[in-house]
């Protein structure tokens, strides 16, 4: 991989991460658009991808460090007889992370088959386009409550929508976002909350994959390079955020995106067949 190719992929999985519009999608459209060419058959694909997201996975911690300190102090609370909001939050973000993770393991050969047919990537991002431009009017007419107040229900109800997103073209953060608006959240906790509980997913796709790097060990180098490139450009995006859904930032925005890019991506793919 040349250098410009791997900064390429870093800055564009750091930014597509956070922002709802699918990063794995993403980062297998744009490359076959220009003609950049990505072996989605090496085994050290997957791990490569994923060290990406422990990037993203620093950044997400490094921006909360405060919550999180927080959070695993009310945790460890908890468990010691002292019911606390962090506390809950904890076993929240707990609850929420089982569904996709689950799911994950168990479909894991059939999903990364859908990595080889970017029309359904295509397709998919569509549709993550439409979903989003639904999350927004769910937004602005739904009534909301602070995120310490999810039940454990409510938490893995927005957990379940985490699985849509191991189909590359669906975005973890604009699903979880949805969903949290369905449960009440306002625009920006719905934000936060999906930040949140997209940090131990990440950190556990790494634990499962990254070993597989070991085996071709040209990899590390690269990986470790993206990864740092990776994080800072998720920092920057999620600065912007969250002040754009502390702001009068909508959904719609990125659902138009998304359904006007996955058209024009399954057109050029259409007339231009890519190799399986």
């Amino acid at each position: 991989m040349s250098l410009w190719f791997l900064i390429f992929l870093s800055v564009l999985q750091g930014v597509t991460e956070l922002f709802p519009v699918s990063s794995l999608g993403h980062t297998l459209l744009v490359p076959a658009l220009f003609g950049m060419h990505i072996d989605k058959h090496a085994p050290q694909l997957i791990p490569f991808l994923v060290a990406l997201h422990l990037g993203t996975a620093l950044a997400l911690l490094g921006y909360f460090r405060h919550r999180w300190v927080a959070l695993t102090r009310g945790f460890f609370g908890s468990l010691t007889g002292r019911p606390n909001d962090d506390g809950h939050m904890m076993w929240s973000l707990i609850i929420g992370t089982i569904p996709a993770c689950v799911i994950g393991l168990l479909l894991e050969k059939r999903l990364e088959a859908l990595f080889h047919d970017l029309k359904i990537v295509a397709l998919a991002l569509m549709v993550n386009g439409v979903l989003l431009l639904f999350g927004d009017r769910l937004q602005r007419t739904r009534a909301h409550k602070p995120p310490e107040k999810l039940t454990f229900r409510q938490a893995f109800l927005v957990g379940l929508a985490q699985i849509g997103a191991l189909i590359p073209g669906f975005s973890r953060s604009g699903l979880t976002m949805i969903a949290g608006s369905a449960t009440g959240l306002d625009k920006e906790k719905a934000a936060e909350f999906s930040f949140l509980l997209g940090t131990p997913i990440i950190l556990a796709a790494g634990l499962l994959e990254i070993p597989k790097l070991f085996h071709a060990p040209g990899q590390l180098a690269d990986a470790f390079l993206g990864g740092v490139l990776t994080a800072i450009a998720a920092w920057l995006s999620l600065k912007f955020l969250m002040r754009y859904f502390e702001g009068r930032g909508r959904l719609a925005s990125f659902g138009i995106y998304c359904a006007a890019a996955g058209a024009l991506f399954m057109i050029w793919f259409v007339l231009h067949p890519q190799p399986v």
